[in-house]
């Protein structure tokens, strides 16, 4: 039974909720989510809902406050690179629990979308990284360095740095990191588990960033999956292998499960796949098949939220966006096209191949390649999508240098704070 231990209490004092138990916080951009473990004891009604506040002091829980009836619930409204806690009330018919135990220390941060490497139109390979802010429409920043430059370019990230892994025509196995909150430029990270060109996908739950696919050595891909905790810097390590080598491959994940569309067998030729395959992020083992994308791709590049993954899956004629929902394994669906439509390769704007990065609600696919043969350049353009609702993309801005074969992470990436 509920007891008298402080808080807001019910009618004849014992008839209100335990506390909530459990408290988690997940910072984001200008918000938090906050999860949490109903109580055993709910009183001697049901509990009709809960209220999660926040506290920048520790004492005075007035910083920002939501309601919901289930974990977790969302505060937003928050002011970003200011440490928080948050605590948790059940409410029932006949009044409010006590308050639950705070939750860790959480910083709201804003939300950034970081674009590095590839080659731009006068194909010099670029060590260039630029910043966009995702909250708002608008243009990248181009701010950091990366240790060398490079053409072919792969991101993993937490939400306080972003990894670059650099692939190049040529295989190599260098992997970058830098830190979203500073100004400085990328420095060593450690290396992959071989040296590998021509892209693969990445996935990750913000703690474990996952490197797959490439191609090893000559133009044949492989089948390799690599693993490494974000946080401490170091080698990769081996985490299984895929269902089939591939290279150029997308990525997208949700907190616990990587997927992994499976493109091109090799460089310069190889045949084209449709097969998409899964991994567990937390057990290091085998891919298993998740299911097919729409169509046959030459390169795909992923964004995600923690439920829903998007996919661009290019083959050369088609541009159209495909989505998975993460959880359940299945074959792709009609998500939208991009602003200026599914039109052949020679009109699109975006062509193979540019990259993706996302928070809990957008998707941002910039840069690539318009145009064919004579006429064929590189672009600067951002278009987004709501991950949460299927449609056509929209205008973002464009980078402040023109890329293809590029990298991208964010400090959200997939809903993942």
């Amino acid at each position: 039974m509920a007891r008298r231990n402080g808080g807001f209490i019910g009618t004849d004092g014992l008839d209100a909720p335990d506390p909530p138990t459990g408290v988690t916080a997940t910072a984001g951009d200008a918000q938090v989510s906050v999860a949490f473990t109903a109580p055993t004891d709910a009183g001697t009604s049901a509990i009709t809902g809960f209220v999660a506040q926040v506290s920048t002091n520790d004492t005075a829980y007035s910083a920002g406050s939501n309601t919901g009836t289930s974990s977790p619930i969302v505060v937003s409204s928050l002011t970003n690179d200011t440490a928080a806690t948050a605590k948790v009330w059940a409410i029932n018919a006949y009044g409010t629990s006590a308050a639950s135990d705070a939750s860790s220390s959480f910083t709201p941060v804003a939300s950034v979308a970081q674009f590095f490497g590839g080659r731009n139109n006068s194909n010099t390979v670029l060590n260039s990284l630029e910043r966009v802010l995702m909250a708002s429409t608008g243009n990248g920043t181009d701010t950091l360095d990366l240790t060398a430059a490079q053409a072919q370019c792969r991101g993993n990230s937490s939400s306080t740095r972003g990894i670059q892994i650099h692939y190049g025509f040529s295989a190599t196995n260098v992997v970058d990191f830098t830190t979203f909150a500073s100004t400085g430029d990328a420095q060593d990270f450690g290396d992959l588990s071989q040296a590998r060109s021509y892209g693969g996908g990445n996935a990750g739950n913000g703690v474990r960033a996952i490197a797959q696919g490439g191609a090893a050595s000559g133009s044949s891909g492989v089948d390799t999956i690599d693993f490494r905790n974000i946080a401490s810097a170091g080698d990769f390590s081996d985490f299984g292998n895929c269902t089939a080598a591939s290279i150029q491959s997308g990525g997208a994940s949700s907190p616990t499960r990587g997927i992994f569309p499976l493109n091109r067998t090799a460089a310069g030729g190889g045949s084209r796949q449709e097969e998409v395959d899964f991994i567990t992020i937390a057990s290091a083992g085998n891919a298993a098949d998740f299911g097919n994308l729409s169509r046959v791709s030459d390169t795909s590049n992923g964004a995600s939220n923690s439920t829903r993954a998007l996919f661009n899956a290019f083959n050369g004629t088609t541009q159209t966006i495909d989505f998975f929902t993460i959880a359940t394994q299945g074959n792709a669906t009609d998500f939208g096209d991009f602003a200026n439509g599914n039109q052949p390769a020679s009109q699109t704007v975006f062509k193979d191949p540019f990259a993706a990065a996302s928070n809990s609600i957008k998707a941002l696919f910039a840069g690539g390649i318009t145009g064919s043969g004579a006429g064929e350049v590189k672009t600067n353009r951002m278009e987004f999508f709501t991950i949460a609702s299927a449609g056509n993309g929209t205008d973002f801005g464009d980078l402040a240098i023109e890329r293809e074969r590029h990298g991208s992470n964010s400090n959200t990436h997939g809903g993942i704070e």
